[in-house]
């Protein structure tokens, strides 16, 4: 069996680095604060933004949480985005996705200000991803990164996993997390193929990879077919079924050609909510600077 990417692990070493960041920004009367704004009752938001608020308290943020009614309207949201903007005391924001049917999410992400987009979804930050050209050239700008995308590369960097050089194949062109996560291997100078429903040969085009990353959302879908022995397997996909969370990526049948797997649930899910805190905390260093 391939070793297993932990994701409870990697995050753990993620939320210690955050603590220390803290309280640093402590001792000069700064706490990062985290805004979340939530639209409607769906359940699994709930438990989302439960699960981030919760992390706030226990590594030294600041959580102001703006639950609206179900029938909010659009210029309602807009304008507790605007509230929080001019907020001094919240350096980020998330909008928590899906919104009710007649609110367009992209009309309220450009509301936001970049310069507080937790989640790294703002065009502008998303455009800054693109002109950028390496790892280093990010890490130094303090851009805003999608957090699935920016927590997948920390789980590869944490083990030390070769990126440079390799061929990278992600499945998926979301703007959530295919295409920012193909950028992003691309920066640590990988040879990156974006792969889609409407990719001739997909599994022979998986099968090609050092790493796959698989993110379409479809429970299974990526087989012992579409893996060659050795690969690094990323699974993001999450989907709840009878028999419980399942990802994208056969695991019982994978696991032993991989040489390292991301299991579901324990995987790259844990890394999606540090990443929004430590983009918080980055938000706080550059606003404190």
């Amino acid at each position: 069996m391939g070793n297993i990417l932990d994701g409870v692990k990697i995050a753990a070493s993620i939320y210690a680095d955050i603590k220390s960041r803290c309280g640093v920004l402590a001792k000069k009367g700064i706490v990062p604060g985290l805004a979340t704004v939530l639209v409607g009752e769906d359940p699994a938001s709930h438990v989302y933004v439960g699960q981030k608020i919760k992390q706030c308290g226990e590594n030294g943020l600041s959580s102001i949480h703006k639950p609206l009614p179900a029938t909010a309207t659009e210029a309602d949201v807009i304008r507790v985005v605007h509230e929080l903007n001019r907020d001094p005391k919240v350096h980020g924001i998330i909008v928590q996705l899906p919104l009710p049917k007649g609110i367009d999410p992209e009309k309220v992400i450009i509301e936001l200000d970049p310069a507080k987009d937790a989640d790294g979804l703002h065009p502008f930050n998303q455009g800054m991803l693109v002109r950028l050209k390496s790892w280093k050239d990010i890490c130094a700008s303090g851009i805003p990164l999608p957090c699935t995308p920016a927590g997948i590369i920390q789980m590869l960097l944490f083990e030390n996993i070769p990126v440079e050089g390799m061929t990278a194949v992600v499945v998926g062109r979301s703007t959530l997390v295919g295409k920012p996560v193909a950028q992003l291997l691309s920066s640590l100078n990988a040879t990156v193929t974006m792969a889609h429903s409407y990719t001739k040969d997909l599994m022979k085009v998986c099968q090609s990879a050092d790493i796959l990353v698989a993110a379409l959302g479809k429970p299974g879908f990526i087989n012992k077919d579409g893996v060659k022995k050795g690969a690094v397997v990323i699974d993001v996909g999450i989907t709840r079924s009878q028999n419980g969370l399942k990802g994208d990526v056969d695991f019982e049948h994978v696991k032993d050609l991989a040489s390292w797997i991301t299991p579901v649930p324990g995987g790259v899910g844990r890394m999606t909510v540090a990443m929004l805190l430590k983009n918080t905390v980055v938000a706080a260093e550059k606003m404190a600077s």
